[in-house]
C-alpha cells in the first residue's frame, strides 16, 4: 500500500515544486473559504439590520471554536501521518487515520451537546445585547448543533488526504462546500426561487449545507480511491498511545484557535464600553483580515506535511528549504495586505456598508493593526514548523503570547487612554511573540534538526 503515497512530491521534486503541489490547491480552497466566510456578513449586512449583523459578530468566536475542535483532530492526525509516512511506518499511518476519524466524530458530538446546553450564558459572555441575542442564538444553534459533525469530519478527512500528498482531492471538497455556500446564501437570506427569506437563519443553513457537501465528497474519495487512509469500524481498536500522539500536536492547535475565539470575545467586552460600532468594526476587521491571513494558513497546509515527512525521513535540507520558502511566500502575502490596509481602509470598510461612525473608528484602526501583518507571517510559519516536527507545545506557547498574555492586557490598558490607542495592542503582541518564536526555533534547531540523518527504506 505504500505505493499509494505520493512519494515523488515528498522526496524527489525540487522543494518549490513540491510546495506548489500542496499549496496551490490549498490556496484555491482557502480563497473559496474566505469568500463564503465573508458572504454571510456581506449579505446579512445588506439587510440593513444592525442587530442581525451584531449577532453574527457575537457568534463569530464560537464558529472559531468549531474550527478549533476540527483542527485538534485534523492537524494532529496530519502531523502523525506525515512523520509516520516519512519513517515508512504504514501500520502507524493506518492507526492514526482511523483514530482521527472516529475520535473526531465522538468528540464533536459531545461538544455540540455542551454548546447547546450552555448557549445562553456563552452568548452573553461574548457580548450579546438584548437586540442581537436572538440572531446570534439562531446562527449558533444551526451551525453548531446541526453542522458541527459535518464540519469537523470534512476538515479532518481533508487533512488525512493532504498528509498522503493528495492535496487536490483534499482541497476540491472544501472548494465544493464553499462555492455551494456562496450560491445558497442570497437564496436563503433574501428568499429566492420560492424559498422564504430567512435572514441570519438562512446564512447558517447555507453554511451547514456547504459543510455537508464537503464531508460527503471527502468520504466518497476515500472510499472509492486507494489510499493509505483506512477507516474501518469493524477492525478499529482504540489505542491511547495513538490518541496521545494526535493530541501532542492537535491539542495545542485547538488551544491556539480557541484562544483566538476567546480573544475576540474579550475584545468585544472592552470595545462595547465605547460603542456598538466599535464592536462591529472589530467584527468587520476579522472578516477583512481573513483575505490576508487565510492564504497564509492555506500555505501552511501545504508546508506542514512536507516538513513532517522530511523530519521523519531525516532530510534536513528539504525540511529547511520548505520552511524558508513558506516564510518568504507568507511575508509577501502579508506585505500586500499591509499596503491595502494602509492605502484604502475606507473602501475596505464600505464593502460591508459601514456607517459614518464605523468609518470614523475603523479607518485608523485598520491602519494601526496592519503593522502586525508581516511579523505575524513569521510567527505563523514558526508554529507550522513546530507542529511538523511534533512539538506542538511550542506553537501553543507562542500563540498564547500573541493572543492572550500580551494582547489582552495591552488592549485593556491602552483602552484607558482612548479607543484609538486600543488597536496598538495587535502589533505589540506580534513583535513580542516573534522574538519568543525565534528563540524557540533556534533551540529546536540545535536539539532536533542540526544533526538529522536520513533513514533507510
Amino acid at each position: 500500500m505504500a505505493k499509494e503515497v505520493n512519494k515523488e512530491v515528498f522526496e524527489v521534486l525540487p522543494v518549490p515544486q513540491a510546495v506548489a503541489k500542496f499549496v496551490l490547491p490549498s490556496l484555491a480552497s482557502t480563497l473559496i473559504t474566505i469568500i463564503y466566510s465573508l458572504a454571510d456578513t456581506l449579505f446579512v449586512g445588506m439587510l440593513n439590520n444592525p442587530s442581525q449583523l451584531a449577532g453574527l459578530t457575537v457568534a463569530f468566536p464560537y464558529y472559531q471554536f468549531l474550527n478549533a475542535f476540527s483542527s485538534l483532530w485534523g492537524v494532529g492526525t496530519n502531523s502523525v501521518m506525515s512523520r509516520a509516512l516519512g519513517e515508512k511506518d504504514y501500520d502507524r499511518v493506518s492507526k492514526a487515520s482511523s483514530h482521527g476519524f472516529w475520535g473526531s466524530l465522538v468528540f464533536m458530538a459531545v461538544i455540540c451537546v455542551i454548546f447547546q446546553i450552555l448557549e445562553k450564558p456563552l452568548l452573553y459572555v461574548a457580548g450579546a445585547s438584548a437586540q442581537s441575542h436572538d440572531s446570534a442564538s439562531v446562527y449558533m444553534l444551526i451551525v453548531f448543533v446541526i453542522g458541527g459533525i459535518p464540519t469537523v469530519l470534512s476538515i479532518v478527512m481533508s487533512n488525512l488526504l493532504r498528509a498522503e500528498g493528495h492535496a487536490k482531492s483534499a482541497s476540491s471538497g472544501l472548494m465544493l462546500g464553499g462555492l455551494l455556500n456562496c450560491i445558497l446564501d442570497p437564496i436563503f437570506i433574501f428568499g429566492k426561487f420560492g424559498v422564504p427569506a430567512l435572514g441570519v437563519r438562512g446564512a447558517a443553513v447555507a453554511t451547514v449545507i456547504g459543510q455537508i457537501a464537503s464531508m460527503v465528497f471527502a468520504v466518497v474519495v476515500i472510499i472509492v480511491k486507494k489510499h493509505e487512509v483506512h477507516i474501518s469500524f469493524r477492525n478499529f481498536k482504540f489505542k491511547w498511545r495513538t490518541v496521545k500522539e494526535i493530541y501532542a500536536v492537535g491539542f495545542p492547535s485547538i488551544i491556539m484557535q480557541s484562544i483566538m475565539a476567546f480573544l475576540v470575545t474579550m475584545l468585544n467586552t472592552i470595545l462595547i464600553s465605547f460603542s456598538e460600532a466599535a464592536v462591529s468594526v472589530l467584527g468587520v476587521y476579522y472578516k477583512l483580515q481573513s483575505f490576508v491571513f487565510m492564504p497564509v494558513f492555506g500555505l501552511t497546509h501545504g508546508v506542514l506535511p512536507i516538513i513532517g515527512y522530511n523530519y521523519g525521513a531525516g532530510n534536513k535540507k528539504r525540511l529547511l528549504s520548505a520552511l524558508r520558502l513558506g516564510t518568504l511566500i507568507a511575508a509577501c502575502i502579508m506585505t500586500v495586505g499591509t499596503v491595502l490596509f494602509l492605502a484604502i481602509p475606507d473602501k475596505l470598510l464600505m464593502i460591508f456598508n459601514a456607517s459614518p461612525q464605523m468609518l470614523e473608528i475603523g479607518v485608523p484602526a485598520l491602519r494601526i493593526i496592519s503593522i502586525c501583518f508581516i511579523p505575524a507571517a513569521v510567527d505563523i510559519l514558526f508554529s507550522t514548523f513546530f507542529q511538523g516536527v511534533g512539538m506542538g507545545f511550542k506553537s501553543l506557547i507562542v500563540s498564547i503570547m500573541r493572543q492572550l498574555v500580551v494582547i489582552l492586557p495591552a488592549a485593556y490598558l491602552l483602552s484607558k487612554i482612548g479607543l484609538g490607542y486600543t488597536w496598538y495592542a495587535f502589533p505589540i503582541a506580534e513583535v513580542v511573540s516573534l522574538v519568543l518564536g525565534g528563540i524557540f526555533f533556534w533551540t529546536t534547531y540545535r536539539s532536533k534538526i542540526r544533526n538529522l540523518r536520513p533513514i533507510s527504506d
